[in-house]
């Protein structure tokens, strides 16, 4: 069982190492540059009448810009998987970083309500609610990068086997969560070809992110049962299930509970740290 462990975390760290190139990096520019030009000549075709559209969503100029949002929005969600396997902490606030882009490209997919760009009033619909997405996403970003100055990364265990066999856990359960990944990307695919819809399922993968947490948590109590270390690892669950949440909402309600996550995060943050400069609680040692 340990030789398969083994290789297993050998493979993921083989496509991590892969995937954080710098040639894969390059290929993924010019993969968001290319989607955006072709978007851009698709809708002049269109626009000169050269190609004939059925779905409504190829005929608004700035289309593009959507898809070139999704596409990096992908990306981001790929790398997502690496970090959870170096810190759960970190981990979170990934999740979070990536809910700012995803309130950026929903301000953006705010365009395509607008056909006409004279059209424009300061209490049209669209107007109110990119300006709201652009907000949060804005004040989600300045929340988790103070989040980040005030992280402070300890071990779990002093023991440098029951260290290595967590991490080792915690590769094995991102490889699984690769999986699920491509998994769900074909499923998207497969839709999109039958009936013309991408349905960009955000919210599948976040909700497997979810299970994913409590797995981490469950596995973390075999190397420590330490109330702080208990309670800030399944604080980070509920930080989750807070994203997750904000996706099914309307539009103000999903940046209020995006953005009331991300003090979460914070506060939590901010209150473990505090806590550890307590020789009294008897913690280990940080990195």
């Amino acid at each position: 069982m340990n030789k398969i462990a083994n290789l297993l975390c050998i493979l993921y760290d083989s496509i991590k190492e892969s995937w954080e190139s710098k040639r894969m990096q390059k290929f993924a520019s010019n993969v968001l540059v290319l989607s955006f030009a072709l978007g851009i000549l698709f809708y002049a075709l269109f626009l000169f009448e050269i190609v004939d559209v059925q779905n409504d969503f190829f005929t608004h100029p700035f289309f593009a810009i959507e898809v070139s949002f999704t596409l990096l929005l992908i990306m981001e969600l790929f790398s997502l998987i690496f970090v959870l396997s170096e810190s759960v902490a970190k981990s979170n606030i990934k999740q979070y970083e990536l809910l700012s882009l995803i309130f950026l490209r929903s301000g953006f997919k705010e365009f395509s309500h607008i056909h006409n760009l004279s059209d424009w009033t300061l209490q049209s619909e669209p107007l109110i609610n990119m300006f709201s997405y652009g907000t949060g996403g804005l004040l989600i970003f300045i929340v988790v990068n103070i989040t980040y100055k005030l992280q402070k990364h300890v071990k779990l265990t002093a023991d440098e086997d029951e260290q290595s066999a967590f991490i080792k856990f915690k590769k094995i359960l991102s490889l699984l969560m690769i999986v699920s990944f491509v998994i769900i990307g074909v499923t998207d695919i497969k839709l999109l070809i039958q009936t013309g819809a991408y349905a960009q399922s955000f919210e599948t993968f976040y909700t497997i992110l979810i299970f994913s947490d409590i797995m981490i948590v469950l596995f973390a109590l075999r190397y420590s049962s330490k109330y702080i270390h208990i309670f800030r690892y399944s604080a980070f669950v509920l930080a989750t299930i807070f994203i997750r949440i904000s996706f099914s909402l309307k539009t103000h309600e999903s940046i209020l509970v995006g953005l009331g996550g991300a003090l979460f995060v914070l506060l939590l943050t901010y209150s473990y740290n505090y806590f550890l400069r307590k020789p009294s609680l008897n913690l280990i040692k940080k990195d």
